[in-house]
């Protein structure tokens, strides 16, 4: 995680200095028109780094599934929208042939399923 913020200073860094040069660099235009500029260009800033953020966070755990056969409690309930009692089915009724036995066995429905879907296997 530190290597991807450290990879994201730089670029938050320039969006900040380029938005500082383009809300000051013409000294005819009047206060209020700067200070349209900053707001738009600090808008955008927040825009821009929001969605890094949410890429960087995504990332983190698009490249780990988690293996329902072998994952802990608390790993199973970081899936999104798994509760606690959908986590004990979980473990209680492992070994699971396939991701889908999930669905099948009616352990969690379609719609929970398709939220974590992606990010799931069924190890053996």
């Amino acid at each position: 995680m530190q290597l991807r913020t450290m990879l994201c200073l730089p670029i938050l860094t320039m969006m900040l200095l380029g938005a500082g040069i383009t809300a000051c660099n013409n000294n005819q235009d009047n206060p209020d028109e700067i200070r349209r500029r900053t707001a738009e260009a600090t808008e955008t800033m927040r825009r821009d780094t929001k969605a890094v953020v949410d890429g960087v966070k995504e990332g983190m755990h698009s490249d780990k599934a988690i293996d329902i056969n072998k994952a802990s409690r608390e790993d199973l309930l970081s899936l999104p929208g798994v509760t606690e009692r959908e986590a004990d089915r979980m473990i209680a009724e492992r070994p699971f042939e396939n991701a889908d036995d999930l669905v099948k066995r009616r352990v969690v429905s379609q719609s929970e399923y398709d939220k974590i879907r992606d990010r799931v296997i069924a190890g053996h």
